[in-house]
């Protein structure tokens, strides 16, 4: 299994049973034996009358003790194959449920499956129907079978387990969006694992410069030196990085040093402009240049054009 994966799990372990006020628990599923048959994950569901209040597909839950989830992040197979894969770990776990129970168990173990869209070929061959923005029933198992079209779900903070599941724009959407709603480390593990585009990592990244409070830039430098320990080439491309910037200022502060030199032996007189000028630039071969043309120039002005 995938960080991907790990984190979008990870993010339903931790946020089921906060946005659903405890009505709803999150468990790791025991290990069912065909051969491995384990599916990703189970929602356990202990306060079914608190779920009537929240956004879909919430509500779809209160008629079971328990619904196996399967997530399908942006990049995953969703052909049939790997739905029937999907729909054969919900059954592996029926079976596995109704050999627990004395006598056995008559209901049905549903399957909720999280993927960023319907693919097309589900839909001309099951016929999903759409119950709420982005929530599928599937034929034939009908409300046992509910998918969760991630891309059509709104923005809800009690929704944010599925919307992980989501791709492209909407994805990049999505991100945007929750940033400023999480912690800062779920935020920075958000944007390590899932697929959003390049300018969308960029401006999220952008949001954590320096802040000028002292305990979030302190938070800051933890979560920036776990991240150097975790990947040494990146620290030593960093410190590489400070020598190389560290060779160049020496070798400006030289050039800016003999360029007055220069000036001073010919008694061209800096005015205070031309000074900042001097000391503001930080391209050698302008200062080289500003050099070369103080030897013969009859001005400071002209020796810095």
């Amino acid at each position: 299994m995938g960080q991907p994966d790990l984190f979008a799990k990870r993010t339903f372990a931790e946020e089921t049973e906060r946005v659903t006020a405890g009505a709803v628990m999150w468990q790791d599923p025991p290990e069912i034996r065909l051969e491995k048959v384990q599916t990703d994950g189970l929602l356990a569901i202990r306060r079914p009358g608190l779920l009537a209040h929240l956004p879909p597909p919430w509500p779809a839950a209160q008629a079971y003790e328990e619904i196996v989830v399967e997530l399908k992040l942006a990049g995953d197979h969703l052909d049939m194959s790997a739905v029937e894969r999907a729909l054969l770990r919900r059954q592996a776990r029926q079976v596995q449920r109704v050999e627990e129970r004395a006598p056995s168990w008559p209901g049905e173990a549903p399957l909720w499956l999280a993927a960023p869209h319907v693919p097309e070929w589900l839909r001309q061959a099951r016929h999903p129907v759409r119950f709420a923005a982005g929530c599928y029933a599937v034929e034939p198992l009908g409300r046992c079978f509910v998918w969760v079209a991630a891309n059509e779900l709104p923005l809800r903070d009690e929704l944010v387990p599925f919307l992980v599941a989501r791709s492209g724009q909407p994805l990049d959407e999505f991100a945007r969006w929750v940033a400023p709603r999480r912690p800062l480390e779920w935020v920075l593990s958000m944007l390590q694992y899932l697929p959003m585009s390049t300018t969308a990592r960029e401006e999220l990244l952008w949001r954590f410069a320096r802040t000028g409070d002292p305990e979030i830039d302190a938070r800051q430098d933890r979560i920036l030196e776990v991240l150097l320990t975790a990947n040494p080439k990146m620290k030593q491309r960093l410190v590489d990085e400070g020598r190389h910037e560290g060779r160049l200022e020496g070798r400006l502060d030289e050039a800016r040093a003999a360029l007055r030199r220069v000036l001073a032996h010919r008694q061209l007189t800096l005015t205070p402009e031309d000074a900042a000028r001097i000391e503001a630039c930080t391209e050698l071969a302008t200062l080289e240049q500003w050099h070369a043309q103080a030897l013969t120039a009859s001005s400071a002005e002209q020796a810095l054009r």
